[in-house]
């Protein structure tokens, strides 16, 4: 099983770029970013840690850009893979946010993972301009319309939300038919749906403390729908329980991703080197 950590960025504390090559050094997978653009000050959204409009942590409001900072953790790292925990695709022009991510797969040696979300807040998303109760069906576009621009010569795409004429659009992803795409949601029958139809894998919830069971049942719902394989499954995890972590290995779950502390520099360079000599790297 794969071990990664995720960092919430802000505009204090370690930057990504440290904290990823600290990360390749003491023998991490992996690398995650958050994404928020903005945060409304007016909100009706529940945040699903709070179960109300109150946010968790202030780091929401000071989040970095996801891409400008795997940009600078992938100039400085090799190996490790850099992914978003979650991305918000719908917050972007899609034919813009293509060639963002296929630039950085291509400069990277096909490095990146695309952690995806519907996106919880829903005055966030209405800002972009994502009409309420479509935020399924937009995002399902928007990365088909991504993939047709990734694979395609001339590509080109029809849809409601999305659409483009026959087009050049290079450098295509290194991975291909795409970097992976991995949606953060809650473990419902409707979010594993989408997920068998669209995408690659899922990531796992703060909130989902045990995610064996669901694991389980997403793989049933993979395989009877026909696809190859099994989904990708990345779990968050708190601190590192042998037991626990060798359960969710034999259950499926693939990779495990570890939080930062809100901390200096210092702090979470320690805090990194504590957690690898727990895991044994």
């Amino acid at each position: 099983m794969r071990h990664g950590i995720t960092l919430f960025t802000s505009d204090r504390g370690i930057r990504p770029q440290v904290a990823a090559s600290t990360a390749e050094s003491r023998g991490f997978d992996s690398f995650y970013v958050p994404e928020h653009t903005h945060i409304p000050i007016r909100r009706e959204s529940a945040h699903p840690g709070t179960g109300d409009e109150t946010l968790p942590d202030d780091r929401y409001m000071r989040t970095l850009d996801p891409w400008v900072s795997l940009g600078l953790a992938a100039a400085v790292t090799s190996t490790i893979s850099l992914g978003t925990s979650v991305a918000l695709p719908l917050e972007h022009d899609p034919i813009t946010l293509a060639k963002t991510i296929a630039t950085l797969d291509h400069l990277s040696g096909g490095r990146v993972v695309l952690g995806a979300g519907f996106g919880w807040n829903a005055e966030e998303l209405a800002d972009h301009g994502v009409p309420p109760g479509k935020r399924r069906t937009a995002l399902r576009e928007y990365l088909e319309a991504m993939q047709a621009l990734w694979n395609q010569e001339e590509a080109s795409y029809e849809g409601t939300f999305v659409s483009f004429g026959p087009s050049w659009a290079w450098p295509k992803p290194v991975q291909q038919p795409r970097p992976p795409v991995l949606i953060g949601a809650g473990a419902t029958e409707r979010n594993f749906a989408w997920i068998v139809r669209s995408a690659d894998g899922w990531i796992t919830t703060p909130t989902e403390h045990d995610p064996v069971d669901n694991v389980h049942r997403l793989h049933k719902m993979w395989a009877d729908a026909g696809r190859a394989g099994t989904p990708k499954v990345v779990a968050l995890a708190g601190r590192p329980d042998t037991e626990q972590l060798s359960r969710w290995s034999d259950a499926g779950v693939d990779e495990v991703i570890f939080g930062l502390p809100d901390r200096t520099e210092d702090e979470v360079v320690a805090y990194i080197d504590r957690l690898a000599g727990k895991l044994d790297h």
